[in-house]
This record gives C-alpha cells, structure tokens and sequence, in this order.
C-alpha cells in the first residue's frame, strides 16, 4: 500500500485530503505541523519504509511547507515525489515552489477531484510502467539510469533527481540528437488532464542543468522548439 505525507494545518483541509486519499487505497500520515511531519518522514526513511508521495501547505505555523520542500529536496536529498497546496496564485508564487523543488503545485480553493486527478498522475510518474521496467538500464556518454529503481548516475556517481528530472534526462536521453518540443515534456512529466504552469519544465530543465555542474552541456536548449540531448562527439 503506497503511503502519503499530508502537512495542512487547516483541520477541515486535512480531514478531507485524508478521507479522499484512503478512498484511494493509500496509507496516510497527516500533520498540522511540519517540524512534526520532518521527524515523520526521517523515521520512516530510517525503517525502510519511505513515503510515496507528499503533500505540503505553503502556510504553516512554525516552519512553512516552502521551507520543509527546501529540507526535503537539500538536506534529506529526497526524490519522493512533492505537490505544494497554497491560497497563493500569483505565477512567481508558482514558479518559486517549482524552483524549490514540487512537483506540482495546486491553488486553494480546489475541487477534491481535482487534487485526486493530480494524485493519481504524480502515482503515475513515481512508478514504473510495464515498458520502462522491461527496459531497466539506459546508459549513454558519463549517464547511466536504472528505470525500474529510478535511479540516475553520472560517472557512477548517483545524482538524486526529482520525478520531473529523471522523467525529462531519461526521455532525452533515448534519442540523443532528437530536439523534443516544451509541449511535448510539458505533457510528458504532468500527466493527462491536469493543468500546467507554462514555466514548469524550463524550471525543471534549470533545476537539472544545476545537478549536472560542467556536464550540464549535455542537455541543449533549441532556442523557439524545446530541448535535446547531446549527441556524442
């Protein structure tokens, strides 16, 4: 059963994302306070039995869920997949939670089946398909990726990307050479149905060049088309 980290001090918030997310068929740990849910999330890394997904309200009292996706993704070097939930619209807002390091980001109010829809596509996302496990290793120039442990190693040494990372490196790395449309890896890392920042994979892209230090120059922008992988010279 995968398991949920719910962060929401908003009592009647956290009641219904739990009782909509064990409708799913998840196991769910909810938390009003995000200091708590940190100590949460360490002692089950600790026995093994890391979460799959997690969910943070950006307003938190003590240390805001901005803050704790910082943590997670830093300090904690975590992969686990991260949607941020916040009354806050503005596009920068956005783009700030996606620089941190979500996955996805949802403004309050919303609809429940929308929260469920974007759910079930970041599950998706996290979880390998019958096609990718049959295919478990991909290696090309100093990159090698095991698909099914979802795992990225450059010059064997493993790099912790999140979802959207792994997801864009491993697309383009299939075809070296082959320039694939923004729309295209837009679509490739949200999932069907679900609304897109249109900024989101060139944070991504940004997010992943860092990672990659000098050998960032393997991922080419095509300036007015999307983004490509570098062939070998």
């Amino acid at each position: 059963m995968a398991k949920v980290l719910v962060v929401e001090d908003e009592a009647d918030v956290r009641d219904l994302l739990t009782l909509h997310l064990k409708r799913e068929g998840y196991q769910v740990s909810a938390y009003e306070d995000a200091e708590e849910a940190l100590v949460s999330f360490e002692r089950s890394e600790a026995a093994r039995e890391p979460f799959d997904l997690i969910i943070l309200d950006w307003m938190l009292p003590k240390m805001s869920g901005l803050d704790l996706c910082k943590t997670l993704r830093t300090k904690m070097s975590t992969t686990i997949p991260i949607m941020l939930l916040t009354a806050r619209a503005d596009t920068m807002d956005k783009v700030l939670g996606l620089e941190i390091g979500a996955d996805d980001y949802l403004t309050k109010p919303f609809e429940i089946r929308e929260f469920v829809a974007r759910v079930r596509a970041l599950m998706r996302r996290a979880t390998p398909t019958a096609r990718e496990t049959a295919k478990t290793q991909l290696s090309f120039g100093p990159f090698r990726a095991d698909i099914a442990a979802k795992q990225m190693f450059l010059n064997e040494v493993e790099i912790a990307l999140t979802p959207n990372e792994f997801k864009i490196l491993t697309t383009l790395m299939q075809k070296p050479g082959t320039t694939f449309e923004r729309r295209y890896l837009i679509k490739l890392i949200q999932g069907p149905g679900v609304a897109v920042v249109d900024r989101t994979i060139d944070t991504s892209i940004l997010g992943l060049r860092k990672k990659l230090g000098k050998d960032a120059d393997w991922v080419e922008t095509v300036r007015g088309f999307g983004y490509r992988f570098r062939g070998e010279k």
